[in-house]
């Protein structure tokens, strides 16, 4: 990728998020009212939450420029990176800036430069890890001027130096998408060669495809046709999606997974996404009923879901998550006592997914734009 590709982009991000129309290229945004309007004034009780949150963020980022409790790797780093990045704040000559180069450096180091996996370099070796490291990358392309990512900091050593963020997220778009070809069920597992796949996994590789395609890297239609497929056909008759082998009978996590990639990939019309998103809606009108087991997590994908699919219902379920985040985010601003609440995954994953479900009110990142 060239820089006045990069910089091009960074200018047509900016142009969306100021005034709210759709980028060059992109199908047009079908109008929402004033539900979604960019730019609205974010809750103060949203922007206290947000901002002890990603305070903590930084107290605990090390000095490779990632986050190592509980969980680790490019993964982990990129939620991290996202929460900076959907504050609003100017990712290049605000008071993040220097946090969020260190990150994806860190990512694109421990990226393997043959095969473009993030994370066996360490040994992190999850699509978990790719997943989320994939949609980082995505989100900071053109929107991170990366011209002296490596130049500012000559002493880093490794065989990423000199990447760029456009390279690396072609190599892990490459990655994903070799892996979705050689997979049975077209979608993804725990390792990029595996044979079996899950709903969960498969969400986490899925949306950052879907973030690459959106940021202008050549993804075949395809392999997301094909990965979308499969979600049909873990859909259940009442819209509940299953998360491995059999349809049905998942978690609602899965289900709002569904849900959100099928309306990201422009799918809304299938049949399986009107069911799911019927079933999510009811769910989410019962409140902490709906949230067994990793609650952090379930809350991340519901936000975006709903937010996709019925900015009403989003709204009315948001109110209810502001509140439940302000009772439940600890004196540091973490969100690391989830661990004791059903599953957590630690301080920073925990932190991370959910600050990113209230940062749906933000609308900065290009994922959440509808």
């Amino acid at each position: 990728m060239t820089s006045h590709v990069v910089r091009s982009r960074f200018v047509r991000w900016l142009t969306v998020v100021a005034v709210g129309l759709p980028a060059v290229g992109r199908l047009p945004v079908r109008a929402e009212g004033p539900l979604v309007r960019y730019g609205d004034p974010v809750p103060r009780d949203v922007r206290e939450v947000y901002e002890a949150g990603i305070r903590y963020l930084l107290s605990t980022q090390d000095e490779s420029g990632g986050w190592k409790d509980g969980q680790a790797g490019p993964g982990v780093t990129g939620m991290a990176v996202m929460v900076l990045l959907a504050s609003g704040e100017d990712p290049n000559f605000g008071p993040y800036r220097v946090p969020i180069r260190k990150a994806l450096r860190s990512m694109i180091l421990e990226q393997d430069p043959e095969t473009g996996f993030l994370g066996s370099s360490r040994g992190h070796d999850s699509m978990y890890q790719h997943g989320f490291g994939m949609l980082a990358l995505a989100e900071a392309y053109g929107v991170v001027d990366d011209r002296a990512l490596w130049s500012e900091v000559p002493a880093v050593k490794g065989r990423g130096v000199g990447r760029s963020l456009g390279q690396a997220l072609e190599l892990a778009a490459r990655c994903a998408v070799t892996s979705a070809k050689n997979n049975p069920y077209s979608a993804w597992r725990y390792s990029p060669d595996a044979r079996d796949a899950d709903t969960s996994v498969s969400g986490a590789v899925l949306m950052g495809l879907l973030a690459a395609r959106n940021a202008g890297v050549e993804v075949p239609d395809a392999v997301i046709d094909k990965a979308i497929k499969y979600y049909a056909a873990m859909t259940g008759p009442n819209g509940q999606v299953g998360y491995s082998g059999s349809p049905g009978g998942g978690s609602d996590a899965v289900t709002s997974i569904a849900v959100l990639v099928t309306a990201i990939a422009r799918q809304k019309s299938l049949p399986h996404y009107g069911r799911s998103l019927g079933y999510l809606k009811g769910r989410s009108r019962a409140g902490e009923a709906g949230m067994e087991g990793y609650p952090t997590y379930t809350r991340y994908y519901r936000a975006q879901a709903l937010f996709q699919g019925d900015v009403e219902a989003w709204e009315e379920w948001n109110a209810g998550l502001v509140q439940e985040l302000k009772k439940l985010q600890d004196k540091q601003g973490s969100f690391a006592g989830f661990a004791g609440r059903g599953g957590g995954f630690g301080g920073t994953v925990d932190t991370a997914m959910a600050l990113l479900a209230l940062a749906v009110n933000y609308k900065f990142l290009p994922v959440y734009e509808r």
